[in-house]
């Protein structure tokens, strides 16, 4: 897979690198011509970053439902496992983005810079505006952007977040954190009945109370165009831990798929927590992983896991997925 076909947006283009090849650290040459004339800087991958991402892009273990439950009943050796599995870290010289980091709610957690989102900039000289910190995400059988993973968003990235769900026109929004947990986690970014955020008017049609999570019914306006989205907020998730009972996610599971299908042409799943790497990671793989054991009878966690782990590098930074908790 070419990951260049995961960052093609034109209005990117000339304001970011391009791609050549990546390792644990992505190795990339810089094209600024529009910023003028530069000599092109190529990073060569160490072959510690080589082998880490062959080991990424080939590592399978292919489990049948009996395989699976006498798995999960050694859960160290689950863990052992997904201890070998490369974390994939970005530096941050290889986003090419002046002052980008006023963007990043960690400094540590960054995109993906080959399959990250770019917005569309505000003008051609603005290379921030088209900055988020979020990356298209695989989906089951390799379905390009069946997701988008992203952090929660900022007091200063909330317009940014909705330009994203509607410049993906993303049919359904997935919140797996509380607002606080002992610290920020993530800032309000909706309204109680209506608001603007840049060029794009929400308006909340509609709240249900779940046991476990809220859905609210959304309309996005812009202009005279307008976009229905649902979003999900699911509050029974600790950060740094796994739900006390599996049974409520997986429901959130069957209803964001079901809602997915129901929109089938449209764009992304939209899923964050605070830094969009943890029980983001871990929900997408979840769901990828109960679709192929209901597709095919049969589930490759470890494939699935480093598969997120080449989109969102450190995603699912927990071996809880693994293990089933």
């Amino acid at each position: 897979m070419h990951f260049a076909q995961l960052s093609s947006n034109p209005d990117c283009s000339a304001l970011s690198q391009h791609p050549l090849t990546r390792g644990s650290n992505v190795s990339l040459t810089l094209d600024m011509s529009s910023l003028g004339n530069v000599e092109p800087f190529v990073a060569v991958p160490t072959p510690r970053e080589k082998i880490a991402m062959e080991y990424l892009q080939s590592a399978s273990r292919v489990l049948t439902r009996p395989q699976l439950r006498d798995v999960v009943a050694t859960s160290h050796l689950l863990q052992s496992e997904f201890m070998e599995i490369p974390m994939n870290f970005v530096d941050p010289k290889e986003i090419d983005i002046p002052r980008h980091g006023t963007k990043n709610r960690y400094k540590t957690i960054l995109p993906n810079p080959l399959s990250r989102v770019c917005l569309r900039p505000k003008n051609v000289t603005d290379a921030l505006s088209t900055y988020i910190n979020a990356n298209y995400i695989r989906g089951y059988s390799g379905k390009e952007k069946a997701f988008i993973a992203t952090q929660g968003p900022m007091i200063n990235t909330v317009n940014d977040f909705w330009q994203m769900v509607w410049q993906e026109d993303s049919p359904v929004i997935v919140m797996i954190t509380k607002l606080k947990e002992k610290n920020e986690k993530c800032v309000l970014y909706w309204p109680e009945k209506r608001g603007i955020y840049g060029k794009v008017e929400v308006l909340v049609i509609s709240v249900h109370e779940c046991d476990s999570y809220t859905i609210r019914n959304l309309v996005l306006k812009q202009g005279s165009h307008t976009q229905h989205v649902k979003h999900y907020w699911y509050t029974s998730w600790p950060d740094h831990k796994t739900p006390d009972s599996a049974q409520p996610l997986l429901q959130l599971m069957l209803d964001v798929e079901e809602d997915r299908l129901a929109s089938e042409g449209r764009g992304p799943v939209v899923v964050h927590c605070s830094a969009g790497i943890g029980r983001t990671g871990c929900f997408i793989a979840t769901s990828i992983g109960c679709q192929q054991l209901k597709e095919e009878g049969v589930v490759d966690a470890l494939s699935i896991v480093c598969q997120l782990r080449v989109d969102r590098l450190t995603a699912v930074n927990s071996h809880a997925f693994d293990s089933g908790q």
